[in-house]
């Protein structure tokens, strides 16, 4: 699937600098919309695994007690009895650590959902390093890459509450297996109220023709600030938002690729296999040019979220240096 990318009017009006403009998070914009959705839709479950919490579903415990099922630190079955729900005419919403999900329940995912395409939502819940101080067995950095190498399966980062809820509803209205990061980290809001998630587009938030940043989730808006800088420096700097991993946009990677001269990616996972890895294939097949690949290459120590961002090179001005080097 590959749509048209669409350019900046999805953006949200921001005045001044990206980096000083309020912070949301994510997850009060998913259990609103699941809520939502619920409430116009009895076939809308949610399935947790003891993380009501962490996933801000109290209240929607509160209003829909009969349909918030808990199974208990049993990520397999939680999968298992989702896909089951899906087979009954239900569409559960999954909730829980995207680290546990991903992981433990990795063939359920594959064989019950993916592979018998049942219409399961799976919400990665405080996905990449969002558990940072837990270390590497509490962060979340490989989901992207092993999900996209299983069939059925859409991945979808969003880079903000506003993107989030859209995605939620688009998922909720589609028939089959969705991925869906959920970022607690609190970002600020990059797209307009009226913003409409379609899956397999990109959205262009910054138009430049020197050097090209493709990026999602909780990366994006250090993208924007990064190109920031980088005007400021006479350098144009494209910025290019690319929600939805699997199906990639591949006309907007190409188009980059031609037109401007080379292209960085950075996101909140590995450097191989995740969104890096997907432009970087597209690019060898269709438009040969250079590209640097911003991610994690390693278990990553213990550290809060922010600085081990940092640490890979995924600050502001990180993430502008590397734009630095493909332009010289």
């Amino acid at each position: 699937m590959t749509t048209t990318s669409t350019t900046t009017p999805a953006a949200a009006p921001i005045t001044g600098p990206i980096s000083e403009q309020p912070r949301f998070d994510c997850r009060n914009a998913y259990v609103e919309t699941l809520a939502d959705l619920a409430e116009h839709d009895h076939r809308i479950v949610g399935v947790v695994n003891d993380s009501v919490g962490s996933s801000k579903l109290d209240a929607f415990k509160k209003a829909f007690p009969d349909r918030l099922i808990n199974v208990g630190i049993a990520e397999q079955d939680m999968v298992g009895v989702a896909a089951g729900l899906a087979n009954g005419g239900r569409i559960p919403f999954v909730s829980a650590a995207s680290c546990f999900l991903t992981a433990r329940a990795l063939e359920q995912i594959k064989a019950d959902v993916s592979y018998s395409n049942r219409n399961v939502k799976l919400c990665g819940m405080s996905p990449g390093v969002a558990y940072g101080e837990l270390g590497p067995t509490h962060q979340s950095i490989e989901d992207i890459a092993w999900l996209r190498a299983i069939d059925n399966m859409i991945i979808v980062v969003p880079a903000d509450p506003v993107e989030t809820a859209a995605a939620m509803r688009w998922a909720a209205e589609v028939d089959g297996p969705v991925f869906v990061r959920v970022s607690r980290m609190s970002v600020p809001q990059v797209y307009a109220d009226d913003y409409e998630f379609v899956p397999g587009r990109a959205i262009t938030v910054r138009d430049g023709d020197d050097v090209t940043i493709i990026s999602n989730g909780t990366i994006l808006w250090r993208a924007i600030a990064a190109a920031e800088q980088l005007e400021a420096e006479g350098i144009s700097t494209r910025v290019i938002s690319m929600p939805t991993v699997k199906p990639l946009d591949t006309e907007a990677v190409i188009k980059a690729a031609r037109e401007t001269k080379g292209i960085v990616t950075a996101e909140e996972s590995t450097r191989a296999g995740g969104l890096g890895g997907a432009v970087a294939e597209t690019v060898v097949a269709e438009h040969p040019t250079r590209v640097t690949i911003l991610g994690f290459d390693e278990f990553q120590p213990t550290g809060s979220a922010g600085f081990l961002i940092d640490r890979a090179g995924m600050s502001p001005e990180g993430i502008a240096d590397a734009a630095r080097r493909l332009v010289r």
